[in-house]
């Protein structure tokens, strides 16, 4: 299906349905990616040209709209998830969300999307399946907490503490 076509089937698609299925596009050609930036996502709407031209708020939902994992503001999607460095990724289940998320879509209706693209919504639920480390796309603190745990996991704090400074003056 050419562009126009596209355009044609479906004048009133819905940008974060638009941003879904550029985020799916870059997942199921890059299957070894696990996140993708903002500027890609948005440069791989901007070619799909599901909508005729690149609207603006493809952007902005790119950083927020759709992004599970940050405060709604307005948008309440949880279609994206960011990752490290603010990278995005497709949300999975199991992936945490701001809380005022509880309720929002994840991925579009097939009736909203042009035909061209139902293939992803079944590509999805299989991709979803793949389990993917459970610490990915936490923040990197926590993470860093967690792996330093075995340095001092099993002490008492504060003996831990006085055994470092031993010898400090």
């Amino acid at each position: 299906m050419t562009p126009e076509n596209l355009v044609a089937s479906t004048p009133a698609i819905k940008v974060a349905d638009e941003v879904w299925i550029a985020a799916a596009l870059m997942h199921r050609e890059n299957p070894t990616e696990l996140d993708f930036s903002i500027e890609e996502i948005v440069s791989r709407a901007k070619k799909e040209n599901i909508a005729g031209d690149l609207r603006p708020g493809v952007y902005v939902h790119v950083v927020q709209h759709c992004v599970a994992n940050r405060p709604p503001n307005p948008g309440r999607y949880r279609m994206l998830f960011e990752t490290e460095h603010g990278r995005r990724r497709l949300f999975r289940n199991g992936d945490a969300y701001d809380p005022k998320r509880e309720d929002a879509k994840i991925v579009p209706s097939k009736a909203a999307i042009p035909e061209a693209y139902w293939p992803l919504l079944d590509w999805y639920q299989e991709w979803t399946k793949n389990p993917i480390s459970p610490h990915k796309g936490e923040h990197p603190l926590i993470r860093a907490a967690r792996i330093g745990r075995s340095v001092w996991e099993g002490q008492d704090p504060d003996e831990y503490v006085r055994q470092l400074r031993e010898g400090w003056e």
